[in-house]
């Protein structure tokens, strides 16, 4: 029903606006009186091999929604009903900000792809910690955070313990985001050194609250082998918890769309299937090379359940979606679960 009646609905819009419009749509049908109990009822699947527990935390199954999608925690709770595991909220940063401006988000069907240029565009942490207040129990919540576009980067470790102890008592884990392209010189905080300074921060900061939360670090797939063992090795160093692999890539190459269409669009962080065979390539090299010493959490390019089997084989412990999210339909949560189950 999805992909045969509502998605060339929704394409026939503005990317940015057909978020907005379905935003609106599935938030007030999910207030509908019992609305939600038959979602959940057609979307969820309990089966105890599902169960993942990781830090403490007992996921429910292993396939959560990345970042990106829900950036202010409005939708959060509905959105856990089509069959979730988990949701990460944001990108957020501590002062609200517009982001980049509008179009700045483009799809490119041909490619099953999208590309994004929306600069951490949120509310803030504050509004985003009034909707958390809400949170069910028993609903895993990540939590993603980044800087605001005017702070420079030798301030940008303030902005992250802003939103870190802010949201410290909402999330149930932490995902530190210096890896969009989207905000001018971010990446550079990937560098060994300016990367080794925030979290060891961060790490210290979490240590003061009597029950620390798991921090993660999300990492572009653009990244050399050389720049993914500093980062192995400094995750090691640091005991950080865990790994997003990946983020969008600013790559072209290879890209069914005519190179006069990608043009047009200018900059922006590339999602979708083009991502698939490099983000597995990044989560089997981390992987392999640490022997397994941290969780990793994988993203890019999962249209399929076969997809994310290669991603859990590759050595990822969960998956998340966003792009095949939004060209598969939700039908693809289930999808992925019973594969899972059937192969138990």
């Amino acid at each position: 029903m999805y992909k045969a009646f509502i998605r060339p609905i929704l394409f026939l819009l503005p990317a940015e606006k057909a978020h907005h419009f379905t935003f609106s749509i599935f938030g007030g049908l999910m207030k509908i009186p019992g609305l939600s109990s038959i979602v959940k009822a057609n979307f969820r699947n309990r089966h105890k091999s599902l169960e993942r527990e990781l830090w403490g935390i007992t996921f429910p199954n292993p396939v959560g929604l990345a970042a990106g999608f829900d950036k202010d925690a409005k939708l959060y709770r509905e959105l856990s009903a089509l069959g979730f595991g988990f949701i990460e909220i944001g990108t957020i940063t501590p002062k609200g900000q517009p982001g980049n401006p509008q179009p700045r988000l483009f799809r490119l069907p041909k490619d099953k792809a999208l590309v994004n240029r929306m600069g951490f565009n949120n509310e803030g942490v504050e509004a985003a910690i009034e909707r958390l207040k809400k949170k069910p129990k028993g609903l895993i919540v990540g939590g993603n955070i980044g800087k605001n576009k005017v702070t420079p980067n030798e301030n940008a470790t303030d902005d992250y313990l802003i939103s870190f102890r802010a949201l410290h008592k909402y999330v149930d884990y932490f995902v530190v985001n210096v890896s969009s392209p989207n905000t001018p010189n971010l990446r550079e905080l990937q560098d060994k050194e300016p990367l080794k300074r925030l979290l060891v921060t961060l790490q210290a900061e979490n240590k003061t609250f009597d029950a620390p939360k798991p921090i993660l670090l999300k990492i572009a797939p653009d990244l050399t082998d050389g720049q993914l063992n500093d980062i192995i090795d400094l995750i090691q160093e640091i005991n950080l918890d865990g790994l997003i692999a990946t983020n969008t890539t600013i790559d072209r190459s290879g890209l069914q769309t005519p190179d006069s269409e990608v043009e047009a669009i200018g900059a922006g962080g590339l999602s979708g299937m083009p991502l698939e065979k490099r983000a597995t390539e990044v989560i089997k090299y981390i992987s392999d090379r640490s022997n397994k010493a941290f969780p990793i959490i994988a993203v890019g390019g999962i249209f399929s359940a076969e997809d994310a089997l290669a991603k859990l084989e590759a050595g990822a412990d969960l998956v998340q979606l966003y792009t095949g999210f939004i060209y598969e339909g939700p039908t693809l949560i289930k999808r992925i679960n019973k594969a899972l189950i059937k192969g138990t």
